[in-house]
């Protein structure tokens, strides 16, 4: 099973993300596991999944995140700002599989 991280200043707004991403993965019968954590808590919680996407508003820590994350291999990348803000689960949860890929 693959599992997903999403990241962002406090975990509220993409709680609502994991959500789409989980319904999407239920319609396509996709096994995933998708959690989502505020920033103060990456470092704790990065190693523990094959992927990490963080929330567009927390993209200022892309390169400290990226540079923890490396040591281990597993890929971290931004939300893309509008399927975020429309809360495209299903486009979202692609990118993510693509880079687990």
């Amino acid at each position: 099973m693959k599992r997903i991280l999403l990241c962002c200043t406090a975990g509220m707004s993409t709680s609502m993300v994991v959500n789409k991403m989980r319904q999407a993965a239920e319609q396509q019968h996709i096994h995933v596991e998708i959690a989502a954590t505020g920033i103060e808590a990456f470092t704790e919680q990065f190693s523990h999944y094959d992927c990490c996407l963080s929330g567009p508003q927390s993209k200022y820590r892309l390169e400290d995140f990226s540079a923890q994350a490396a040591e281990q291999t597993i890929p971290v990348t931004v939300i893309n700002s509008m399927d975020y803000g429309m809360m495209r689960g299903g486009k979202i949860l692609a990118d993510a599989l693509k880079l687990i890929a």
